[in-house]
């Protein structure tokens, strides 16, 4: 009958998701890249994830807040989906990178919508949408600032626009104290060894990267410990501006590259339906860490010294 093959369709429909690499500016090849790969492949995508350097600069100050050098400071096209000239066709959650307008990133530390329909996930967080969890990540590894509280204060001075997209151990530790299921993780740096035995396929792309991979200096040993500690289904980085991926034993990873004409930056995930409606939720466990580490969050330059990698929430003293 018709009602059982509606139902039938139902069940095996499927929810896409488009993850980006570094979109560093360029919102509009972006979205009409996915817009035409919906055309040619007949399908909806539901959702569009970024993995950092997305470039969301309103003003002066923000271009002046990013750590780039000076002929790569430009505007880029969010100005337009910020003032409302444009709006983002599809939702669209990001993450940071190292070269991010840090100024009103750090208006969002703990996450928030740039524009209409753009949301940034913070420096690390945990959304629902409609039953798809989706964790992340902002910033690169430095092993110099990890320790460090959230120090940097505005106006930035230029080391501050280094540091400040440093992810540090408490973002980190945050994360490994959740406990349900990731089916996507957001890092803009990829693990430390993720390639595995596909690194010569690697080094064939990127060839430069063979003495930081033979002294254990390229890739992040904390997003490593992160991916034996959550298990997500994907993981999707970018970074390094190249099409990478592999299967470990629990995850697929991915790395994407940056957006330019001809280069594969974008990727079409498809997971089951999850007959939920297409919105974006708070994740409710998330929340609980948030509010019960808060009291715990340091804004000293000096190593941290109010809890250890390794501890667990209950492990710890926290005025909840």
């Amino acid at each position: 009958s018709i009602i059982k093959l509606m139902v039938h369709l139902a069940r095996v429909a499927k929810m896409r998701v488009a993850v980006v690499g570094c979109c560093h500016g360029e919102l509009d090849l972006m979205y009409e890249r996915v817009l035409d790969m919906m055309r040619t492949k007949n399908c909806k995508v539901d959702l569009l994830l970024v993995a950092g350097d997305f470039q969301a600069i309103r003003n002066d100050s923000d271009l002046r807040s990013m750590s780039v050098p000076e002929k790569y400071q430009r505007y880029g096209d969010f100005i337009d989906y910020y003032n409302g000239k444009k709006r983002a066709p599809i939702l669209t959650v990001f993450i940071g990178g190292n070269h991010e307008s840090s100024s009103y990133l750090r208006e969002l530390h703990y996450g928030g919508w740039v524009c209409p329909n753009i949301y940034y996930l913070g420096s690390s967080g945990v959304v629902n949408f409609s039953g798809l969890r989706i964790a992340g990540i902002s910033g690169i590894f430095s092993k110099h600032n990890f320790d460090r509280g959230y120090f940097e204060s505005l106006p930035l001075d230029e080391k501050s626009k280094k540091s400040i997209y440093n992810y540090r151990s408490f973002d980190v530790w945050k994360l490994k104290q959740y406990e349900g299921k990731v089916d996507i993780f957001l890092s803009h740096d990829w693990p430390a060894d993720i390639w595995g035995e596909r690194k010569e396929e690697l080094l064939k792309m990127k060839p430069f990267l063979r003495n930081e991979i033979d002294r254990g200096e390229f890739g992040s040993p904390p997003l490593a410990e992160l991916l034996h500690s959550l298990s997500p289904k994907k993981w999707v980085s970018a970074h390094m501006h190249c099409k990478f991926s592999v299967k470990t034993a629990n995850t697929e990873f991915l790395a994407l590259d940056k957006c330019v004409k001809g280069r594969n930056f974008i990727e079409i995930l498809s997971f089951k339906d999850f007959d939920e409606p297409n919105r974006l939720f708070y994740d409710s466990e998330w929340i609980s860490i948030l509010r019960r580490t808060q009291s715990i969050m340091s804004t000293r330059r000096e190593i941290s010294t109010d809890f250890r990698f390794e501890d667990n929430i209950q492990d710890i003293d926290i005025v909840d």
